[in-house]
């Protein structure tokens, strides 16, 4: 049988919906209402979480959603991440989601270095770089665009092929960025994000399920 890694398992065994204001999770309903027509129009499920650099919400948001649509048995889901520019996928990312039970090898050490995050051992892992989010590894059109962060939800109007937008920012990790509260902070914002996503996906009906 195809599990999610023993650590990872417990890690969203212990996340709480509880936790999620009735004011966000009313900010979350419109994809989950996305996802559940796709679903119930047996179509893919693409899903491109878009933020300013690439570097970390959008790959927090893009992992852990992939992550909960296995999680949950929602099958035809295919998560993507994407800037408005391309800097690189920032190492404190890759670090947290190991500590947080995922398995994180570098597969390049370029300036944009490239990263495989995988959740179960017999799944594809997410690949981790980044990109711009109309890139080539990215879908051209059948996608939602959910944007993790205010400025490119603000300063990028219209995301070409995306047939739904939908605004669902957070707060940026970087501002932590060499200080004391750094390992802590990053380790929070991937935990929000992974209860929100858990959240999300545990509302879907799967029809070949019942």
């Amino acid at each position: 049988m195809n599990r999610l890694f023993t650590d990872l398992e417990n890690q969203i065994q212990g996340l709480s919906e509880n936790t999620i204001s009735s004011e966000r999770k009313t900010k979350l309903q419109p994809l989950i209402d996305y996802i559940q027509s796709k679903i119930d129009a047996n179509q893919a499920v693409k899903l491109n979480f878009i933020c300013t650099h690439n570097s970390r919400r959008s790959h927090l948001s893009q992992i852990w959603a992939q992550t909960m649509a296995f999680h949950f048995g929602i099958g035809n889901v295919q998560c993507f991440s994407g800037g408005t520019e391309a800097t690189a996928m920032f190492p404190k990312v890759a670090e947290t989601l190991l500590k947080q039970g995922f398995s994180v090898t570098t597969l390049s050490t370029e300036a944009n270095p490239v990263y495989s995050i995988k959740f179960a051992d017999n799944e594809h892992p997410v690949i981790g770089f980044s990109k711009v989010f109309d890139a080539e590894f990215n879908p051209k059109s059948g996608f939602a665009a959910i944007m993790t962060c205010s400025q490119a939800d603000e300063g990028c109007p219209f995301i070409a092929g995306a047939e739904k937008r939908y605004p669902i920012r957070y707060d940026d990790p970087k501002v932590y960025d060499n200080t004391d509260l750094q390992t802590e902070k990053y380790s929070e914002r991937s935990m929000e994000i992974a209860t929100e996503m858990k959240f999300v996906f545990s509302q879907i009906k799967n029809n070949k399920h019942g």
